[in-house]
């Protein structure tokens, strides 16, 4: 059973009382540079039991009903060209910002400007300009800062910020977001800092980032649990000596903010001729650590995410996509907090549905795989692999059954569904694999619910899946992948191949 340990409604109000604040600070004109993920922020939701993913959303929303605010959009020019991932969506950068401005705008607000930062005229990146604009979306470029870091005279100049297009904002508070990091958000606030200033316009400049969280300690499982979550970008927590210097107390930053400050703070003062600032962590407007209510749940759950990143990070090892260095260093996170892949209560069940299947001979191509969930009442369902299912299908099967009271004798989908799947993946379409993916099985179990009743039960508990526990004891294939996503259920895999082939069809 899940302990709820995050207040949102206590957080939206210390929070939005923060930003106003230091809207108020800045006369009037404040740009909020927002890290982390606006939307469906998942690692938050993961390690703060009881957040809202879309709480900061919400948090927009109040924000424009007190007061009107603009946004801006701003996504690096080399993320675009060399097609970056984003691993909770399976979506490049580019198509995740197009998938934003749409999300944005169901929760009605608009963003007015979209910036590409680091601009070389890279093909990919024109591409994406030219789509935008052309749906009426105003675009903006902005080329590599001359001089930084270290020629503070040229970046605050005309050749530097100034070489950059004014973005056209109206509103006292701007928030500047983009997908992932270093996407160009900072040099984005900073250049219209530089703009506004030219004209007259004091504005300021404030960062929003829930993790690492300043006002909890260092080495508290939710901090902890961010190094590990960006441990292939090398980012670390750490102890803001500016901030200890400067009021002799202890507030927790991370690396880059720490390293940059000392030129962030005279590029400040080079463009509004004072220092607003005098540590990294006063530039931050962060209330999530006064939002946790339950610090035993939140540890636990910190725990747990732990464990996932090292999973998630030792199969992208496996595929070749991240190093050993990032595995070891999550391995040794994990191993600070006491903790084992086993630990991880899906683990032990998973590996034992893929023994199971091995005694019963059952499989394809010889290799047996095994699927463990946890519900919200802590049950744990398995699932294993057979010459009609992967074993991810028949997981969610079993699960569903279980939470509908269907018997385990009775089948949801009958053969002359499945059996027809199988004849066209393999007959009509030529592959080499005939067993139902996930995404293969909802559909089936979809169309088997216009006739059978139990079956339409069992679909309609699909949605009780969201949010639960899942392991594969192999690396899903990009039908369990995608379907598993869709249900929303939080995955981990063994960093095993589900079949010896080396391409998929």
């Amino acid at each position: 059973m899940k302990t709820e340990g995050f207040d949102n409604q206590k957080y939206l109000a210390e929070q939005t009382a923060a930003i106003f604040e230091r809207v108020r600070r800045s006369d009037n004109k404040l740009y909020l540079e927002f890290g982390g993920k606006l939307l469906f922020d998942l690692h938050a939701s993961r390690v703060l039991p009881g957040f809202d993913p879309n709480v900061k959303m919400r948090l927009l929303q109040e924000l424009q009903r007190q007061s009107p605010i603009d946004v801006i959009l701003t996504i690096f020019a080399g993320d675009i060209e060399r097609k970056k991932m984003r691993a909770d969506f399976g979506i490049t950068y580019d198509s995740d910002a197009l998938k934003q401005i749409d999300d944005f705008a169901a929760w009605g607000i608009h963003i007015g400007s979209v910036v590409i930062t680091r601009f070389e005229d890279q093909p990919a990146a024109s591409l994406f300009r030219n789509k935008l604009e052309r749906r009426g979306i105003r675009v903006y470029t902005h080329r590599k800062t001359r001089g930084y870091p270290t020629d503070v005279e040229r970046i605050v100049s005309d050749e530097g910020y100034g070489a950059n297009p004014r973005i056209e904002t109206s509103a006292p508070l701007v928030i500047v977001t983009g997908p992932g990091p270093n996407s160009g958000k900072l040099a984005t606030c900073l250049s219209q800092m530089y703009h506004d200033h030219r004209n007259g316009v004091r504005s300021g400049y404030a960062k929003f980032e829930t993790f690492p969280i300043w006002s909890i300690p260092l080495k508290h499982p939710v901090n902890i649990a961010y190094e590990a979550a960006t441990a292939d970008i090398r980012d670390y927590n750490c102890i803001d000596p500016f901030h200890l210097d400067a009021y002799g107390t202890s507030a927790i930053n991370y690396n880059r903010d720490v390293e940059v400050f000392p030129v962030l703070r005279r590029i400040l003062l080079k463009i509004t001729g004072q220092e607003p600032y005098r540590s990294p962590t006063d530039m931050g407007v962060n209330r999530a650590g006064f939002g946790i209510v339950d610090d035993g749940a939140v540890r636990a759950a910190a725990g747990q995410e732990v464990i996932r990143r090292w999973y998630r990070y030792s199969c992208e090892y496996a595929m070749g996509m991240t190093d050993k260095e990032t595995v070891d260093r999550v391995d040794l996170i994990m191993r600070e907090l006491g903790l084992g892949p086993e630990d991880r209560r899906v683990v032990l069940p998973a590996r034992e549905a893929a023994a199971e299947g091995q005694r019963l001979e059952r499989g394809c191509e010889g290799i047996y795989c095994g699927a463990a969930l946890e519900l919200a009442d802590g049950t744990i369902i398995t699932g294993k692999n057979s010459e009609l299912m992967h074993a991810s299908s028949a997981l969610v099967l079993n699960a569903v059954k279980h939470l509908a009271g269907v018997p385990d004798r009775i089948h949801l989908m009958p053969p002359s569904i499945t059996g027809s799947l199988q004849h066209l993946k393999k007959e009509i379409l030529r592959g080499r694999m005939i067993s139902l993916d996930l995404e293969e099985t909802l559909i089936a179990l979809s169309i088997s619910a216009t006739s059978n009743p139990v079956a339409a039960e069992a679909m309609e508990r699909l949605k009780e899946l969201r949010g639960c526990e899942v392991h594969l004891t192999h690396m899903p294939t990009p039908g369990d992948e995608a379907g598993l996503r869709k249900l929303g259920v939080n995955l981990t895999s063994e960093p095993e191949f589900a079949t010896k082939s080396l391409f998929i069809h």
